[in-house]
């Protein structure tokens, strides 16, 4: 244990648990937060909670990211009890410290904060089989109506410019010119393929600017093991992870979902003939999203799904491709080149998807 997380004794004195603590334990496969599993005695109940040190190296604006949180939460709270539901399962609650407030600081400087644990349900990492990815198509598409009504411009932009797409492409060009590992001259193909697509960096941006597209709440880290799958019905009944939930676009969180779960290969698959998108992959996610949006999409957002499939992956390849570039300084690499690989992967997607571009547009016009 980190000398930073030797301060749990701190948090767990600090921190409203109810009951009495008999025993603490590392969880999950998270790289970001440190997280434990608490498991408190209160009489004859176990009561579990998940506690966890926030990375303030990432995010720099903790109360910033916390008020988004007890924001977005206590609103769903009272979506989902107007729906008769449960909302100790189908939302993350936050337990506050002894003195009212979402996250204690310990003596060292750390922040950590606590929730209630989910019994009864599991993350999964993978995509087991295709209702899996289905039913987090479904949570994904509830969160965004369950929140529609949300004022999103309320929310803090905790990473600014997260996806802002011409922001990110500024960079690239910037550390392109700049080429301070001399690595431009191994990636000329990529760099050429990024620079012809330059005019469509900012449709999406422009798009909302002309109010073209609604600004709404969005989680901007979809992937399947950010929703908690019921262990006895297989469905998805809680999106967690909200560090990252700010204002921004529904076809960001919809793309993000495709990019990283209708791919064919690894997210660093150096056999590019393995990449593609699967098209029954993206239209089962269609069908979840879709059905779990419950009309709270426009006629546009709709339309513009394909698109953002598209954004968020040449993207996310322009932004593997400036960091190799600027010497593998956020993305943290196992090889060599490995940046260079992933961004060759999310580009390769990028051109799959322009190939099936008619049957993407095809498919989303079945289900809206």
């Amino acid at each position: 244990m980190s000398m930073k997380c030797d301060k749990i004794k701190e948090a767990i004195e600090a921190i409203d648990f109810k009951g009495k603590v008999i025993d603490y334990k590392r969880f999950g496969s998270g790289h970001i937060n440190d997280t434990f599993l608490l498991i408190c005695e209160d009489g004859e109940k176990i009561i579990k909670y998940i506690l966890q040190r926030m990375n303030s190296d990432i995010f720099t604006d903790i109360q910033g990211v916390m008020e988004n949180i007890i924001g977005v939460t206590t609103f769903l709270r009272k979506k989902i009890e107007e729906e008769n539901g449960n909302p100790d399962r189908e939302t993350l609650t936050v337990i506050c410290t002894k003195d009212g407030k979402s996250y204690f600081m310990d003596s060292i400087g750390s922040y950590w904060r606590a929730y209630l644990y989910i019994e009864d349900a599991s993350c999964y990492d993978v995509v087991e089989k295709p209702e899996d990815f289905y039913e987090t198509a479904k949570a994904f598409g509830r969160f965004q109506f369950l929140l529609s009504e949300y004022p999103a411009e309320k929310l803090h932009e905790t990473i600014p410019d997260f996806h802002n797409t011409p922001v990110r492409m500024e960079a690239f060009k910037k550390a392109l010119k700049e080429d301070i590992c001399g690595r431009r001259s191994m990636a000329e193909k990529e760099i050429q393929f990024i620079m012809e697509r330059e005019k469509e960096m900012s449709i999406a941006i422009d798009m909302l600017k002309e109010g073209k597209l609604p600004l709404r709440v969005t989680h901007n880290d979809t992937k399947l093991n950010n929703i908690m799958i019921d262990d006895k019905t297989r469905e998805g009944i809680c999106v967690i992870d909200l560090d990252t939930v700010m204002p921004g676009l529904s076809i960001n969180d919809f793309g993000d979902s495709i990019r990283f779960g209708a791919n064919t290969a690894k997210e660093d698959e150096v056999d590019l003939s393995k990449v593609s998108l699967s098209l029954p992959l993206f239209e089962i996610y269609i069908k979840g999203f879709l059905e779990g949006c419950n009309n709270s999409l426009t006629e546009e957002e709709i339309k513009m799904l394909p698109m953002g499939a598209k954004l968020m992956t040449l993207e996310c390849g322009m932004r593997f491709l400036t960091d190799f570039l600027s010497g593998d300084t956020y993305f943290k690499i196992h090889r060599d080149n490995h940046n260079l690989d992933r961004a060759r992967t999310q580009l390769s997607l990028v051109a799959d998807m322009e190939n099936k571009w008619k049957e993407m547009e095809g498919i989303v016009s079945r289900y809206k």
